[in-house]
C-alpha cells in the first residue's frame, strides 16, 4: 500500500484553478519530488495532504487512512518543514524541539532525549542553548528539519527546504537527507533547484497550472524528453544554422543561443566543429533543469 495516494485531487481559488485534477503516489521509503514554477500548484498541494487547506474535489489517503476521517491519526505519522521560518523566539534551539514535542504528547523525558538526538545529528549540539535571533539562515533550516522529525515520522513532507541556503549550507542538508532516506523515511519534497530533485529523488511530478506535465525517475524523463546530451551554440551564423538544418535536430531557438538535444552528441560534435565552426560549441549531458524549461518554458513567473 503506498505512503501517499491522491486521485484526480482539485482545488480552486474563484475563478482560478490552483491544483486541477492531479493524481500519484509515494511509496514507502522513496523520495517523491513535486516540481514546477511558481504557481504551479506545488505548495496548494502538500498543503492539503497535511490538512492544512481544504480541497474542492479528490481523493487522498495517508498510511491507508482517509484524511477526512483519520486526520488527527495521520499528524502524529507525518513531519512537515515549511518554507517559512516558524521557530519560537521567544525559547533557544533545544526548547524549540522540546517544547514542540507536546504537540505529539510525547512525555517530557522522551521529548529531551529525542532533542538531543537530532541536535547532534543536524551539528547543532553546540548551538543548544542559544536564541535563535543569532543563529544564521542555514543553522534555522537545520532546526526546521530537527524539528519536524521530533517525533520520529513515517513521512516528511519539506517544501523547499533548502531555499536561500548558502552552498556549504545546502550540501550538508542534502547529505542528512540521503542519510535519512537510507534509515527508510518516506520523503515529499518541493524544490526549486534542479541538482536538489535529480540528487534526491527516487521519482517525481512536474507540475505547472495546476496539472501534473510529466511523471517518472529523473535520469528515464530527462532521457526521454530531452536526450542524452545537449550541444550548445552560442551567436550561431547562418551556416550553423543550415548544418543543423540539414541534420534535422532537435533545436531550442533562444535567438543568440541554440540548444540541440542528442542521443549520442559526439559524432555531429566533430563534425559541427570540424567542418563549420569551433567557436562557442559546448557539449555537455542533458539536465534535469533542461527537461524543466523545455516543458514549462523559460519566462518570469510572478
Amino acid at each position: 500500500m503506498p505512503i501517499v495516494q491522491v486521485e484526480s485531487l482539485r482545488k480552486s481559488y474563484g475563478t482560478l484553478q490552483a491544483v486541477d485534477g492531479i493524481s500519484f503516489t509515494v511509496n514507502k521509503g522513496e523520495c517523491f519530488g513535486l516540481l514546477g514554477p511558481n504557481g504551479a500548484g506545488k505548495t496548494t498541494t502538500i498543503r492539503m495532504l497535511y490538512g492544512y487547506t481544504p480541497r474542492v474535489a479528490g481523493h487522498l489517503e495517508l498510511f491507508g487512512l482517509n484524511i477526512d476521517r483519520d486526520l488527527r491519526e495521520i499528524k502524529q505519522h507525518i513531519g512537515i518543514c515549511q518554507q517559512e521560518d516558524s521557530l519560537d523566539p521567544d525559547l533557544n534551539v533545544r526548547e524549540n524541539l522540546v517544547g514542540f514535542a507536546r504537540y505529539f504528547s510525547i512525555p517530557r523525558p522522551a521529548a529531551e532525549r529525542r532533542a538531543d538526538e537530532l541536535l547532534e545529528f543536524f551539528a547543532l549540539h553546540n548551538r543548544a542553548n542559544d536564541k535563535i535571533a543569532t543563529l544564521s539562515g542555514g543553522l534555522k533550516r537545520r532546526l526546521m528539519l530537527a524539528r519536524a522529525l521530533i517525533n520520529t515520522p513515517d513521512l516528511l513532507i519539506l517544501d523547499e527546504p533548502t531555499t536561500g541556503l548558502d552552498p556549504q549550507s545546502r550540501q550538508l542538508l542534502w547529505e542528512k537527507l540521503v542519510d535519512l532516506k537510507e534509515a527508510g523515511l518516506t520523503i515529499l519534497l518541493t524544490t526549486h533547484y534542479m541538482e536538489e530533485a535529480a540528487r534526491l529523488c527516487d521519482r517525481l511530478v512536474i507540475i505547472d497550472h495546476g496539472r501534473i506535465l510529466v511523471e517518472g525517475t529523473p535520469a528515464a524523463l530527462v532521457r526521454e524528453q530531452v536526450g542524452q546530451a545537449v550541444l550548445e551554440i552560442n551567436d550561431p551564423d547562418q551556416a550553423v544554422r543550415a548544418f543543423l538544418a540539414r541534420e534535422r535536430c532537435r533545436v531550442e531557438d533562444l535567438g543568440r543561443r541554440l540548444l540541440v538535444h542528442l542521443d549520442d552528441g559526439d559524432a555531429l560534435f566533430l563534425r559541427l566543429t570540424r567542418e563549420v565552426r569551433a567557436e562557442g560549441c559546448t557539449l555537455r549531458p542533458a539536465t534535469l533543469e533542461d527537461l524543466f524549461l523545455k516543458l514549462t518554458g523559460r519566462e518570469l513567473r510572478e
